[in-house]
């Protein structure tokens, strides 16, 4: 059987899934845990608590007051020790909440069982308000408030639901082990966000390296019509939305346009397991699932942790970090971060944790570009990477919204591919930033 993928562009990395095998642990609690109030697109929620509040796990501490923004609630119960500045897992200081833990009590109405419910008895516009009430956003990594997605504009038409199951990034296996071990609340899931959109129809993508969990989600979707699970070539950036509905479906989001425009709405498997818990358990989003890897680690694991959580406690339950490491990543090797610390914490965006040692996690030496248009073929989008460099070296920023650099999807594999070693993606971010600075520039007049 053909698989199906995306139109142009892509690269293969190895796939180095070495945590693969590592079913689902449940990490213990910190001592203190330090929840931002920005883990999302938009704009920072609003503290709702004070120092010295008593707080349980589930309870609401700070609300998404803008449009697009998400709540964020305390993964512990204790007591909040401060509200303060301090460093993220981007290199800079924002606003955090630090509780410290005095036990794992739930506020009241949640639901912390195992058992599977079925029944969705929410309609349309409860389940989005419980979706927002929650402060679900989505978990493949941009962490765009989920509500805002099943707010379908008047004029707009959806029909069809796709859950991106790809997990093309290489190292990470989270997705992979939920929908081995946590199949049925997935499949539950994609019927409540069937009934918030209204739509009889959901596509579910999994890339063909993870063979258990199509034949295991192929398995439970037979009881649940009009779910279909699509197989996809191994192909990064798979999981893109727009590389994703084209592969799926067989649609083409147009430039500056989004999944809408074509009658989409894309979220991640594990974006469908939050929503489940938030729908049928009134659970809000304070924990999640979390691999932990590296060629060289003494235990590639994945962890249910809860939001706040110190990296230094993942870092210590997989035997501390291995010698000769050079580099620590927040995410995945493509699209992740590194970070200069592991005393910052876990967010509602952190997919992994990865070591590289020197030989993986070190630039080789620039050198001139040879014009070989290796990153022109692999560009998903159909940019001129080679070209957008040049112009964001010169700011020439007009020049580089004329060529759509907004349509960048920061994939890096231009970077990846690149024979001179150039910094492409670095300096196609930076033509993006100035270019959308203009964009707010001119709407401002």
């Amino acid at each position: 059987m053909k698989l199906r993928t995306f139109k142009i562009g892509g690269v293969h990395p190895p796939e180095n899934k070495m945590a693969s095998k590592s079913p689902i642990e449940t990490l213990g609690l910190p001592k203190r845990v330090f929840i931002p109030l920005g883990q999302h697109i938009g704009a920072p929620a609003v503290a709702m608590v004070k120092k010295g509040d008593e707080v349980k796990a589930g309870t609401m501490i700070a609300k998404g007051e803008n449009f697009i923004s998400a709540n964020i609630h305390s993964s512990v119960s204790g007591k909040v020790f401060n509200i303060d500045f301090l460093m993220d897992s981007n290199g800079y200081k924002s606003k955090a909440i630090i509780i410290d833990v005095e036990g794992d009590e739930w506020a009241e109405g949640i639901d912390t069982s195992t058992e599977l419910v079925k029944e969705i008895k929410l309609e349309s516009k409860e389940i989005v308000a419980r979706i927002k009430e929650c402060g679900i956003v989505g978990l493949g990594g941009a962490c765009f408030p989920s509500h805002v997605k099943y707010m379908v504009p008047e004029g707009k038409k959806v029909d069809t639901l796709v859950i991106n199951a790809v997990e093309c990034e290489p190292y990470l296996t989270a997705d992979h082990r939920i929908m081995l071990e946590r199949t049925e609340e997935i499949m539950v899931g994609i019927e409540i966000m069937k009934k918030a959109l209204n739509v009889q129809k959901a596509v579910v993508g999994i890339e063909a390296n993870k063979p258990d969990a199509i034949a295991k989600m192929e398995k439970v979707a037979s009881d649940f019509p009009g779910t279909e699970i699509h197989p996809l070539k191994v192909q990064y950036p798979q999981g893109a939305e727009k590389q994703l509905i084209k592969a799926g479906v067989n649609r083409e989001v147009p430039s500056g346009k989004l999944p809408l425009d074509v009658g989409c709405v894309v979220n991640n498997v594990g974006t469908a397991l939050a929503i489940y818990e938030a729908v049928q358990k009134n659970k809000p989003l304070v924990e999640r699932v979390v691999t932990v890897t590296g060629k060289k680690v003494e235990k590639t694991a994945n962890y249910m942790v809860r939001i706040g959580t110190p990296v230094s406690m993942l870092v210590e339950a997989v035997g501390g970090i291995p010698e000769g490491t050079e580099k620590i990543v927040n995410g995945g090797p493509m699209m992740g971060k590194a970070v200069s610390t592991v005393d910052v914490p876990v967010t509602k965006g952190t997919s992994g944790i990865l070591f590289f040692d020197k030989s993986e996690a070190r630039r080789k030496k620039m050198s001139n570009c040879i014009r070989c248009a290796k990153c022109v073929s692999v560009c998903p989008m159909g940019l001129e990477p080679y070209l957008m460099e040049k112009l964001a070296e010169k700011g020439e920023w007009e020049e580089l919204e004329r060529l759509a650099v907004t349509d960048c999807i920061e994939c890096g594999s231009c970077s990846y591919t690149c024979p001179s070693s150039r910094p492409l993606l670095d300096l196609i971010r930076l033509g993006k930033a100035n270019v959308n600075r203009l964009r707010w520039e001119r709407s401002k007049k």
